[in-house]
């Protein structure tokens, strides 16, 4: 705690005489969103001259200017760097407790966005393209797992948004061909629609690929017995 806090102090006094304003040129080749993991953003602007951030639902966030590259960002406690090259990006300053890992963000094209951006903004074609990528580099990474798509579908059920929830089940099932679970939540999500052709369709699937899912096998009955 207390090497915290002495860190603290120190960009503290620094920062107190270092002007927070920056340079015109320094504002146009920053301000933007930056891709702080596969699905959450940092985005820089400007006020004044003066530098903030937007993360996790904080509008607002002020950060330390320590030199005309190198900032300090108390949500984080850490010193980020913009970095021009080979591309404009934010770079986390080394320190002990990073284990000799470094933490680059690049910086989004205008226009790019996360896949759940995309998701949100309808964008399903492009959400799909996005989901893959992240598959395609990283196939454990937690933010296209099965499991997290899955449940985030059930969100939009708990809601009555049955169109969003089979939207990010078509996903999860282009994804993930070759789970019954996944056909099996799309099942559901036709039923609930009262769509029950479709209903039927994929709790089949479910069944082709798990012949044990119970409830694939307890809703079909269901279905028929109507």
């Amino acid at each position: 705690m207390k090497k915290t806090l002495t860190f603290l102090f120190l960009f503290i006094l620094l920062a107190s005489c270092t002007s927070q304003k920056n340079s015109e040129d320094f504002i146009s080749t920053t301000q933007g969103r930056y891709l702080f993991n596969d699905n959450e953003v940092i985005e820089i602007f400007f006020k004044e001259q003066q530098l903030f951030a937007k993360w996790r639902g904080n509008d607002h966030i002020d950060l330390l200017k320590v030199n005309d590259s190198a900032f300090y960002m108390k949500e984080l406690n850490e010193k980020i760097l913009f970095v021009s090259q080979p591309e404009m990006h934010i770079q986390l300053a080394e320190k002990r407790e990073h284990k000799g890992l470094k933490y680059d963000f690049r910086k989004l094209k205008n226009g790019e966005k996360t896949p759940h951006e995309y998701f949100e903004a309808q964008q399903f074609d492009k959400a799909l393209d996005a989901f893959k990528m992240i598959q395609q580099r990283d196939s454990l990474n937690p933010i296209i797992s099965q499991g997290t798509l899955n449940r985030l579908g059930y969100k939009y059920i708990k809601k009555e948004d049955f169109d969003s929830a089979l939207e990010i089940f078509k996903i999860n099932a282009i994804l993930y061909p070759n789970k019954s679970n996944v056909f099996d939540s799309m099942a559901e999500a036709y039923f609930l629609k009262k769509d029950t052709v479709n209903a039927i369709i994929n709790f089949k699937k479910a069944l082709a690929i798990n012949p044990e899912n119970r409830n694939s096998e307890r809703f079909l009955k269901k279905i028929t017995k109507k």
